[in-house]
């Protein structure tokens, strides 16, 4: 089965910087996930379910369609998530995928929520930058990888032959942190001569796509052997092109490696499959190169473009500049006030804005913790100077994000709304809930066609309405267009 690539229709869009923050983000959200259930993220523990809870709500808020798919092992159900970005033609799929538990051992964060958190991370950015690929996009995260890859293998035999066919390759990211990190790439096209043989017709362009990226940035590479022992396994036996990197698991580092990549000449992952695998057991830099990896993979794998906005820019704020938004005087938070800034990082709050330097954000300083100056006492607000909108069918689009810890409720919101005269209209809300919800980047478009002709202001809220609890949001890219 042939590797197809389809020609984008439009100029091929460039594959984006993957921010490491975000996919660390992710990785503390694992992290709190397994400590407060038990210490792991198994298949058939609870952990697990809330792992794959907390990929699912980022992606049905980022606009894919996602599927919770169940199967059944050792008496236990287990959990695949199945993401689809809409578009693109589905006889012609990319899938990109990790599995998303741990050993009952620890909370697997290098094995593999250093994949299953890239990836999330890179479909985020699928969402935030409007890509339109020519193949159609699908995420995975399989469930029971540890047991003997029982999810992925659930997953291909579900499907038909020719759902199987319209699979034309697999990308798949397991340990892709490891403290002590090489740079392997699976051996598609059994260069090596090691081991298993090539893996099905494609798999060595996959192999060469990662391999240009890596020598795009002055990493050497190295191949390793389609062994079976992770989730590609299930897609090359149904004659799949299957690639992907690994950073190295229980392994040790030769000397020759150490000339090659640095490092020591111990084990790749010291905490492999043991308790110390935390948010500890993460190389950032690996982290990083290999997250700007997967995207620069699956943009150019998928062959897509993003598609400039249809239609005229009527009005728009990046907030690189200054422009006229004003403080509401019923605002009743008395810390974390909406401010445009160039914000810090903190566990809660997103160190970069969604383009450019700076945003709308709730107390844009660190302080000396993650609460210290997120939002307190009630609600704030900015007001955007008037906006004039013309005759026409008109969209309204931003970014955003609202986080939150557990001690959070439905009281807690993000808001966006429209003032016309006297009247407020509520455009959008996101509110809280008892969960842990990480900072990420999402995006939102609203019509505002019944409003073509009127003279309005955007107000964005963000309200700490229930006791004691930490919330922090952000807003930036907003436009208006007209179609």
């Amino acid at each position: 089965m042939g590797l197809t690539m389809a020609v984008a229709p439009i100029a091929e869009a460039a594959p984006p910087d993957i921010s490491v923050t975000n996919v660390k983000a992710h990785l503390q959200q694992l992290q709190n996930i397994a400590t407060a259930n038990g210490g792991n993220r198994a298949h058939g523990r609870p952990g697990y379910l809330a792992s794959v809870t907390y990929v699912k709500n980022l992606l049905d808020a980022a606009g894919f369609t996602t599927t919770q798919q169940s199967f059944t092992y050792n008496g236990a159900t287990g959990y695949n998530l199945i993401a689809d970005w809409p578009g693109g033609d589905t006889a012609n799929t990319l899938m990109i995928g990790a599995h998303l538990d741990s050993v009952t051992a620890g909370p697997g964060i290098n094995d593999n929520g250093s994949g299953s958190a890239a990836n999330l991370e890179v479909a985020l950015q699928v969402a935030r930058s409007g890509f339109q690929p020519s193949r159609h996009l699908r995420f995975g995260w399989w469930g029971a990888e540890e047991l003997g890859l029982r999810g992925s293998t659930a997953y291909v035999n579900s499907l038909s032959s020719a759902q199987k066919a319209a699979i034309t390759g697999y990308l798949n990211f397991d340990m892709v942190g490891s403290p002590n990190p090489g740079y392997f790439l699976y051996d598609g096209d059994n260069s090596d001569g090691t081991g298993s043989g090539p893996g099905p017709a494609g798999s060595a362009q996959i192999e060469q796509t990662l391999a240009a990226y890596f020598t795009s940035i002055g990493v050497p590479t190295r191949g390793t052997d389609f062994d079976g022992r992770s989730d590609y396994g299930p897609f090359i036996a149904a004659g799949i092109p299957a690639g992907g990197i690994f950073t190295g698991a229980e392994g040790r580092k030769t000397a020759a490696q150490v000339q090659l990549w640095g490092g020591t000449a111990t084990t790749f992952d010291p905490c492999y499959h043991a308790s110390c695998d935390t948010i500890s057991n993460i190389n950032d830099t690996a982290l990083d190169r290999n997250s700007d990896a997967i995207a620069y993979a699956v943009w150019t794998l998928a062959a897509g473009s993003t598609t400039p906005p249809t239609g005229t820019t009527v009005w728009s704020d990046d907030f690189e500049t200054a422009t006229a938004w004003t403080r509401p005087t019923t605002d009743t938070a008395t810390l974390g006030l909406f401010e445009r800034g160039d914000p810090a990082a903190t566990t809660s709050q997103l160190g970069t804005a969604a383009s450019g330097t700076y945003d709308l954000v709730t107390g844009a300083s660190a302080g000396s913790s993650a609460g210290a100056n997120d939002v307190d006492g009630g609600v704030t607000s900015l007001r955007s100077p008037a906006i004039t909108l013309p005759s026409g069918t008109l969209t309204l689009s931003f970014s955003w994000y609202l986080s939150h810890l557990t001690n959070s409720s439905s009281a807690d919101y993000f808001r966006v709304r429209l003032v016309s005269g006297s009247t407020t209209t509520t455009l959008f809300t996101q509110s809280g809930a008892a969960t842990d919800r990480a900072p990420a980047w999402q995006t939102a478009s609203v019509a505002l066609t019944a409003y073509a002709g009127q003279t309005v202001n955007l107000v964005v809220e963000a309200a700490d309405t229930s006791t004691a609890s930490l919330v922090e949001a952000a807003v930036d890219n907003i436009k208006i267009t007209k179609a």
